[in-house]
């Protein structure tokens, strides 16, 4: 299954093939102050899986962090997808990708949220012990 977004203006375009490997929402204020939003919906790729396949020179990369290298186009600002290559994962931002079903599993770095969400998914505190976090589940 293939799935193919763009950023806002469409300049740039991103094909991811397959699932992905986990979906959800992040409350971490870096999430939170790149998005622009009280949360951030994620959908979590193997690098493999996704691909620029138009305006790959309109990309652009800021990274705060070791953690994350955030891809954005240059021409309109869109958001495109973040690199996380300690977790060996690229999260391709699910608003990017119109034709995937968002089906959340989970929500990390729930202990820092501002928009509690009473969805019955598990709440991690931080992220999962595969990941370097705590594996610590927070309560709604």
């Amino acid at each position: 299954m293939k799935h193919t977004g763009t950023c806002f203006c469409g300049a740039v375009a991103v094909e991811v093939t397959g699932s992905p490997e986990a979906m959800g929402y992040c409350h971490c204020n870096s999430c939170r102050s790149w998005s622009g939003g009280p949360v951030n919906a994620f959908s979590l790729w193997k690098p493999e899986a996704v691909r620029v396949t138009a305006g790959a020179d309109h990309i652009e990369t800021f990274t705060k962090t070791p953690l994350s290298q955030r891809k954005y186009c240059r021409k309109c600002g869109g958001h495109l997808m973040t690199n996380h290559p300690p977790l060996g994962l690229v999260d391709v931002f699910t608003a990017a990708i119109p034709t995937l079903a968002f089906e959340p599993g989970v929500h990390v770095n729930y202990a820092e949220t501002v928009l509690p969400m009473r969805d019955g998914l598990p709440k991690l505190k931080d992220f999962p012990a595969e990941f370097g976090g705590s594996g610590e589940m927070v309560s709604e």
